[in-house]
């Protein structure tokens, strides 16, 4: 069975990137310019991230929480 990992990924409007970080995958840190290409990223280096903390690579299953904060100005 594949091990769950929960990607938390937020836009930050002033830098316009999507950042995914993970308390799953301890330093995992991505920034990337499309939801896309963070998605991508990640699958690129998590695997490699998780053999260096834990030694060994394991089959995993990602599910990626996007949050972002928008203002309102009253109407």
């Amino acid at each position: 069975m594949a091990r769950p990992i929960q990607i938390d990924a937020q836009w930050d409007d002033g830098a316009h990137v999507w950042i995914a970080t993970s308390r799953d995958a301890p330093g995992l840190v991505v920034e990337a310019e499309s939801w896309q290409s963070m998605i991508d990223e990640v699958r690129a280096i998590l695997p490699d991230l998780l053999e260096l903390n834990e030694g060994a690579r394991t089959d995993v299953s990602l599910t990626f929480r996007a949050e972002t904060h928008l203002a309102l100005a009253a109407g």
